[in-house]
């Protein structure tokens, strides 16, 4: 397939540059970054757009995004289809949606889970929202940039599912350093307290995959003095959007709220701006209830 790929960061540039391994024939753009190997450059997003099968754009927000497909919408050919892998509002994907398809073209919300690691290696979870024929089209792509994608529904889908997801995760971080704190001032191991969690009724991704507490568990973030995986900031952001979700649709989520407000303190206030979202564990070692 001919594609165009608007967004060349962290998580865009592998995602790319996988796609071009897979003898794709790939054209990117990005204000700032450099393009990726095996990615021809354009010097704007409608010329990456211009004659591409699928345009696929990897974006900080939803305003960018609907900036962005306005320059690009007008440039697709007729048929090609729109895949935007973005974390942004659900209201900005069905916005950008209804312009792609009104323009004749498919389109599809399909937000990832994985981070960088994920995108490197080729093995991101895609959440997509959009039609059915639209999917079929961009499946193939899903399963070089990752190991899973799962059509959630129509338009919005995707971004609700990760939305949904990502309030979980934020919440199961604090709780995870929460009581590792806790277990440090009632004098549990570490060690003993993970070998117990980890395979009983405590059990979750953020104990058992990406362990906050350094030296225990697979590899983590926590090894490697809390550079980030997944950033805290990016943490609040999707934590935001969860709130801004949960407000549209009359959603009681004050778990989600309390996470949302933890991580902009941490992330505003503290230290935890360029940290990896669960150095909340010392943070709650250092204070006191």
């Amino acid at each position: 397939m001919k594609i165009g790929f608007i967004g060349l960061g962290n998580m865009g540039a592998p995602m790319a540059s996988n796609l071009a391994k897979a003898g794709h024939q790939v054209t990117g753009f990005d204000t700032a970054a450099p393009e990726p190997e095996g990615v021809s450059p354009a010097t704007s997003a409608a010329e990456a757009a211009r004659d591409a099968d699928v345009v696929i754009t990897m974006l900080p927000n939803g305003q960018i995004l609907r900036a962005v497909a306005d320059q690009v919408i007008p440039a697709m050919r007729a048929g090609a289809i729109l895949c935007d892998c973005s974390t942004v509002d659900v209201d900005s994907a069905r916005a950008v949606a209804e312009a792609a398809i009104a323009a004749e073209l498919g389109a599809l919300d399909a937000p990832v889970s994985g981070g960088i690691g994920g995108a490197q290696a080729g093995t991101l979870t895609f959440m997509v929202g959009g039609r059915s024929k639209d999917f079929a089209t961009v499946e193939p792509l899903f399963e070089i940039m990752g190991q899973k994608a799962v059509h959630c529904g129509e338009s919005g889908a995707g971004q609700a599912a990760k939305i949904c997801n990502n309030m979980i995760l934020g919440v199961t971080m604090i709780a995870t350093c929460e009581a590792f704190a806790m277990a440090d001032k009632l004098g549990l191991d570490r060690q003993k307290m993970f070998d117990v969690v980890s395979t009983s009724s405590g059990y979750s991704w953020t104990m058992n995959a990406y362990c906050p507490a350094p030296g225990i568990g697979p590899q983590s973030p926590a090894d490697n003095d809390y550079r980030p995986g997944f950033a805290a900031e990016l943490m609040l952001k999707d934590l935001n959007l969860a709130q801004q979700a949960a407000g549209s649709a009359g959603a009681d989520t004050p778990m989600g709220s309390l996470a949302r407000n933890l991580y902009e303190e941490f992330v505003e206030r503290e230290d935890g701006r360029g940290r990896d979202f669960s150095a909340m564990l010392p943070r709650f070692v250092q204070r006191n209830g």
